[in-house]
Formats: structure tokens, sequence, C-alpha cells
């Protein structure tokens, strides 16, 4: 069994299941349960209140699955990166982002991502694989499980991959993020990032949280949009904004400001009229440099600028600062950079010598 896996009223029957057919009493099932996720543990050997027999059966039935931490850096801003190693040897990224009381968690959903959106380092590195639901979750896991971090207070899918291109796992994980008897993040604290996977916005506007919404827009017409997201041919924004009708709470457009490209007055006057249109609050992010080799970010005073126009025509806005500039923040910069090193040193051959 991997407890991690399932949603948590899952993983009380699971566990319920098994302490039965052990003929254990039923209280057990209720001592075992919180360490999953309320009081994490790196195993079952740091379940204090388990008798050493049902700790050693849960080690053989249900061990406790783990990310590797493979690298962690600290930016001068506060903001910590994180490389985690899978139990299959691929890596994701997480970023934890402080501010004020405020401390963010960017997960991640895939390895790589298919969507290859030009100005994305994860999207230039294609797609390997889903992460399971307990790796998406267990990013937030393992940092409960550092005692030099306190618990975030919210957390964002906007780190690699397309979260609903990944939506079976993601379901599960934002129940398991969310469900007071997992890790008891509220669910206006938790904010899905997506390019507009049409029929599993479907699927998330149909949950009855209040999960937040925000829509890698980018551009505000299909014609530039597509030559920044292959997304656009497959799911147009003729299609897309009406689809944000379902969403009874606001949405948020998440856009990229890049030099010359999407930057113009006449970029601000199409992106308000979109905005208008689903009272989305418009988020505007510096491009963060090394991210996207050919691209640049438009000045600290266009983006100004370019605020100054959308909020005359009656868009709430917000402007991003980029953080972690010194530790390559940028979804997998830093994925990208071990990998680097890795296929650029040296191979050590190692042989052994009989007497």
């Amino acid at each position: 069994m991997n407890l991690l896996d399932v949603a948590p009223s899952e993983a009380q029957q699971l566990i319920a299941t098994w302490v039965a057919a052990r003929g254990e009493p039923a209280y057990r099932a209720r001592q075992i349960f919180p360490w999953l996720w309320q009081r994490p543990v790196a195993s079952w050997e740091d379940a204090t209140d388990l008798p050493s027999s049902t700790v050693a059966a849960l080690g053989q039935a249900a061990p406790i699955p783990r990310l590797q931490l493979d690298t962690r850096q600290t930016s001068s801003d506060g903001t910590v990166k994180f490389l985690w190693r899978l139990p299959d040897g691929s890596s994701v990224e997480s970023v934890l982002i402080p501010e004020g009381r405020r401390r963010t968690l960017c997960i991640s959903s895939q390895v790589g991502c298919a969507f290859g959106c030009v100005f994305c380092a994860t999207g230039r590195m294609g797609f390997t694989r889903n992460l399971d639901p307990w790796e998406i979750a267990a990013q937030l896991r393992e940092l409960r499980l550092m005692p030099d971090f306190e618990k975030p207070t919210n957390v964002v899918f906007m780190g690699m991959g397309e979260p609903l291109h990944n939506w079976k796992a993601v379901d599960t994980a934002l129940t398991i993020l969310n469900d007071p008897s997992g890790l008891g993040i509220g669910a206006r604290h938790i904010t899905v990032s997506t390019v507009g996977i049409i029929p599993n916005l479907a699927r998330l506007a149909a949950r009855p949280e209040q999960f937040r919404l925000a829509i890698s827009l980018h551009a505000a017409t299909s014609e530039l949009r597509a030559s920044l997201m292959p997304v656009e041919r497959k799911y147009a924004l003729d299609h897309l904004i009406p689809a944000l009708s379902a969403f009874s709470r606001r949405v948020t457009f998440e856009y990229v400001m890049i030099e010359n490209v999407n930057d113009s007055r006449e970029n601000a006057a199409t992106l308000a009229q979109l905005a208008r249109q689903v009272g989305a609050l418009v988020n505007l992010l510096p491009l963060h440099p090394g991210g996207a080799p050919g691209f640049n970010t438009s000045p600290p005073a266009d983006i100004k600028r370019f605020a100054r126009w959308l909020r005359d025509l009656g868009v709430r806005v917000t402007v991003r600062r980029s953080r972690g500039m010194d530790i390559s923040a940028a979804c997998g910069q830093l994925r990208v950079e071990r990998e680097t090193e890795s296929a650029s040193r040296p191979r050590m051959t190692v042989t052994s010598n009989s007497n």
C-alpha cells in the first residue's frame, strides 16, 4: 500500500481494514493515520505512539515513500529552491517564497512539460512523465519534515508541468492538500495555473471547493498567443474565455512581460478587453532572465506604464517582482543546470584487482 497516494478518506479506510485484518484494536487506525499528513514522519519508526510490532508490520505493508532532496538553494531575498529526486531518478523543482506572514510554495505536477511555451525553461525540456498524487503533495510534506521551515500558508501549481494535463493525479493531490485530515491548506490559498486545457477546466470548476484559478495567458490575440504558446492551436482564446464563466470565483490572467513582443499599448487594450469580459485580475510578471534565451523582459518603466494603461481601461492589475534572481528560480532552470553539470562531468571508471 502507498497510503500517501490516495485521498485521506481512502487512506483511513485502508488503514482500518489492515488493522482489523491483523486483529489489532480499532483505535490503532486512529493512531496511525495522523502520521501520514497531519504530523508527518519520515518513517514509521518515528511514530512514537505505536508498538514496535505495528511499526515493523507497517514498514512491510505500507512503507512511507520519500522524495530525495538533491539540491537546495537560498536566494538573498529569502526565496528557497528545491530540486527533488524521484524514486525513478527523475527530478522536479519546487520553490518556497516568503513574503511577510505568507509562505507560498510553488509545486510541480509533471517531469517536464508537453506544451512547449517558447519563453519557458520547462517547456523547452519536453515531457517525461506525470507525477503521481503523492509526488505532488510530498513537495509540501517534505518541507514539514524539515525543522527550519514553517508550514507553507499558500500553494500554487506554477512549477514544472501543466497541472490540467495531469488532471487525475492533480485532482487527488488537491484533496490531500486541502482536506483538514490531510495537509489542511484552505482552498482559497491553493491556486491552479493552467494554459487552458478546456475539458479539465470544467472538471476543476465542478469541484465544490473554492480553489483559485490562474490562466497562463501571455498574449491577448490568438495569433500572438499561438506564436508563444502552441496550446492556442488546440484550445483557442475564443473557446477558452467563454469556458471561464463556469468559475464563480475571480480568475487571474498571468501575463509575462516580454520586451517588444507583448508590451505595446495595443497589446494592453486587447488584454483589457478580455479581462473585462470575465472580471479577471491581471498579474504582470517580468520574464525571468535565463529562463528563455532569445527573449528579454520588458524594462521596469515599461511594465509600470503597461499596468497604468490597463488600470485606465478599468482592469485590476498587480505587478510581481522577480524572486530568486540569484538562484535561477525560473521553473526548470535548476534541473537543466544540474543535468548540464552531470553531462559535462568526467566519468570515472572503477576497476577492482584480485590479489
